[in-house]
């Protein structure tokens, strides 16, 4: 379930385990009612596969973020 925020197929990933990361990548897929997805929003179910990583216990947390550049300014 997303908790927070939105999850992007195209943004990277992070696998957290007791507060460790334990796997940086990106999503293989992301699914919502049997149906690929592009986006899924906060308070929905889906699914989601991890491309080389297969070892997901109860209570990880994935963080899914955006790479931004921001011009600097003076």
């Amino acid at each position: 379930m997303v908790t927070d925020g939105s999850v992007k197929r195209s943004n990277p990933i992070r696998l957290i385990r007791d507060g460790i990361v334990v796997y940086a990548g990106k999503l293989g897929s992301l699914k919502r009612h049997k149906d690929d997805a592009s986006e899924v929003r906060s308070g929905f179910d889906c699914g989601i596969g991890i491309d080389g990583f297969n070892d997901m216990q109860v209570g990880d947390v994935i963080e899914s973020y955006e790479q931004r550049e921001v011009k600097r300014t003076l």
